[in-house]
């Protein structure tokens, strides 16, 4: 199942208590739930954390947050591009200074025009102050363009520049840190949600100043006709933004429900349509059971889109008619100052005009604010993940590592991983030497893998415990360093949608620079040159069928294709963990021969990991893992001799192959 459907914590269904307990009849429907509990089998996902968080804040702390995220988003803005983020402050000051002196001007001709009764010459007389309304608004249309400008050169560096320092923090966290589930929650939510609006959130904030500023320079020029006129703004404004409130309010609410009910959809869209569970789907005939369940979610979509429409509707015959009771009684008093001679008639046409404009920028401005206190919130929480990945970092400082070593000692190596009460290593110690090959043997789940990474310095030990390369600790080593200094082959490797050339050559960090007999030599000694060579293109062939002309490989080639790449790395450690569990036992063998027989290195140390004892017979040394503890170790005879778990576990593998071939001689 995909990492999206994973996190979003479907249940489809487990089965308590200890095993064979007695277990009661299913229900007669065995499908998922439908009705009013079809969305509650969803836990938050988490990239949902902060969805509708406006919706949750009062007036007051969302206009108390507005000063910190503006600065906040200024500070990244400032970072990116100091001319750039400097152009938009002062076009954006410069425009709203603009609007304010063009709704002055358009008062300038309303008085020419309207002072005594508009004459012939009195319209000729208002052409001056009419050229200027127009020259203000041009002006301001050049100021907004060139704001769009200096927004469009900032916005995407934000983006860029923090997207590139996450994927750097990310990508060099500890291995521990990534096997934590929550880490993994904390940062598909900040890539998904954080890189999202980081790149939004410019405009929003240029758009919310842009409001703010508007409604700034309405009530100066309402304050310059005259200064009672200012409390009739607020009387008049008010309603329309709180009206404007609650049909804010009602959309987050209501994305909220229509959010649960769509990620549901995706997960069976995506059992629908992926490829891997398509032979699955087809052969069980699910397809109508998938689909019926697809149908009820959907339905329940089109009925929340059809509530949402009809709440807004009738909000917005609220706000309408709360507004217009405001606008009224904001009218009323107007035309009671024009008779009781306060104010001229045409200094009441420009208030009516600055009122209606206060009023369209407040309800923008409301609308706004939502969303930057909403998608600020997914901005910090990146900027506060990443601040948490800096203190996550491997060391990088301390020695480099060798070269080469001639022994590795792990003395007393205990490890835990987080989340686990129970140690996956509980006091190991061995030694390992150079031109030796090493196998690690046992159940799954007894400590292979994790010793392995503790020798390739990707964990590191706990509770006093010491690995050394050659005497000194590898905790005094810096830890890339360390990393470089081994080769790890894995059974189930990275399928990177590079070149052949490029997945091979990517152990040595760089996809620039290759060295071409290296690489055949890696890919001669691991089988897959006959894999390469029968590509279309070769070296140059694409490794993936994401791409157009991209080619696929079975899982047995991506194994010869992953130990070339551990060969060509050419470290001085070379862990082999369970890499040939996906090859046919003729690919299996040839590797075995080439890596630990026919071409054995008197400066490497080789660690093989696999539960197919017959491949580890040849090794100098074996050791035998239970429970996070070495129990046995010695070569295959010493062990056979002593008649412990390695002796029991190869006579019952050897029985079952002389017992298969014996069955099909009988056929």
């Amino acid at each position: 199942m995909s990492a999206d459907s994973a996190a979003d914590g479907i249940r489809l269904g487990a089965v308590p208590g200890p095993r064979g307990a007695d277990l009661p009849l299913p229900p007669s429907a065995s499908g998922g739930r439908h009705d009013g509990d079809i969305a509650n089998g969803l836990e938050e996902a988490y990239w949902s954390v902060y969805d509708g968080a406006a919706a949750k804040a009062t007036v007051g702390q969302v206009l108390a947050r507005l000063p910190q995220i503006v600065h906040q988003i200024g500070r990244l803005a400032w970072s990116a591009d100091r001319t750039a983020t400097l152009a938009v402050v002062v076009l954006q000051l410069a425009s709203a200074a603009m609007t304010a002196f063009g709704l002055m001007a358009s008062v300038a001709v309303l008085r020419e025009l309207f002072a005594e009764a508009p004459t012939p010459d009195r319209v000729r007389g208002a052409v001056p102050q009419l050229l200027f309304v127009v020259g203000f608004l041009s002006a301001r249309a050049l100021l907004e363009a060139g704001v769009a400008v200096a927004q469009a050169r900032v916005t995407p560096k934000i983006r860029t520049g923090l997207e590139r320092e996450f994927l750097t923090l990310t990508a060099h966290v500890r291995l521990e840190v990534v096997d934590n589930a929550d880490w993994h929650d904390d940062a598909y939510r900040a890539n998904d949600r954080g890189l999202f609006y980081a790149r939004q959130i410019v405009g929003q904030v240029v758009s919310l100043a842009a409001a703010l500023l508007g409604l700034v320079g309405t009530a100066g020029v309402l304050g310059v006709l005259h200064p009672a006129l200012l409390p009739l703004l607020l009387l008049s404004v008010l309603p329309v933004g709180a009206a404007a409130v609650r049909s804010a309010r009602a959309r987050f609410h209501s994305f909220k429900r229509w959010n649960a009910l769509q990620r549901r959809v995706r997960v069976f869209s995506w059992l629908l349509l992926e490829r891997d569970a398509a032979a699955e789907l087809r052969s069980d005939t699910a397809q109508g059971a998938l689909l019926e369940e697809h149908a009820g979610l959907t339905t329940r979509i089109a009925e929340e889109d059809t509530r949402l429409g009809v709440s807004s509707a009738r909000l917005a015959l609220a706000g309408r008619a709360v507004g217009g009771i405001g606008t009224g009684i904001t009218y009323t008093v107007l035309g009671a100052m024009l008779i009781a001679g306060w104010l001229p008639l045409a200094a009441g046409a420009g208030a009516v005009l600055a009122i209606q404009a206060a009023q369209s920028t407040l309800t923008r401005l409301v609308d706004v604010s939502h969303m930057v206190y909403e998608h600020a919130m997914w901005v910090s929480d990146l900027l506060a993940f990443q601040e948490r990945c800096r203190t996550l970092q491997p060391r990088r400082s301390g020695l480099p590592a060798p070269e080469t070593v001639k022994t590795i000692t792990l003395d007393g190596v205990s490890f835990t991983y987080p989340g686990k009460d129970t140690p996956a290593l509980n006091g190991i110690s061995m030694s390992l030497r150079a031109g030796q090959t090493v196998a690690f043997v046992g159940a799954n789940g007894s400590g292979k893998s994790t010793c392995a990474r503790l020798i390739a310095g990707l964990y590191d030990p706990q509770e006093g415990g010491t690995v050394r390369w050659d005497g000194v600790n590898v905790l005094d080593m810096d830890a890339e360093s360390l990393q470089a200094r081994v080769g790890c082959v894995l059974q189930d490797p990275v399928r990177f949608p590079f070149s052949a050339l490029a997945n091979v050559t990517v152990s040595r960090g760089t996809l620039t620079e290759a060295d071409p007999q290296r690489a055949l030599d890696a890919v001669r000694a691991s089988g897959a040159q006959q894999v390469i060579a029968a590509l279309p293109g070769q070296w140059d062939a694409l490794l993936s069928k994401r791409f157009r002309g991209g080619q696929e490989l079975s899982a047995g080639q991506w194994a010869k294709v992953a130990v070339a790449r551990g060969l060509y790395k050419n470290a001085p450690v070379l862990l082999l963990d369970e890499p040939t569990a996906s090859m046919d036992p003729r690919a299996e063998h040839a590797v075995y021969e080439a890596v630990l027989r026919d071409k054995p290195r008197s400066d490497q140390i080789t660690v093989l990991i696999s539960h197919r004892l017959a491949s580890v017979v040849s090794c100098d040394r074996i050791f035998v893992f239970d429970g996070g503890r070495v129990t046995e170790s010695g070569t295959h005879q010493e062990l056979m001799d002593l008649g412990g778990d390695y002796a029991g576990m190869f006579s019952l593998q050897a029985d079952g192959y002389r017992a298969g071939a014996g069955e099909g001689r009988t056929a």
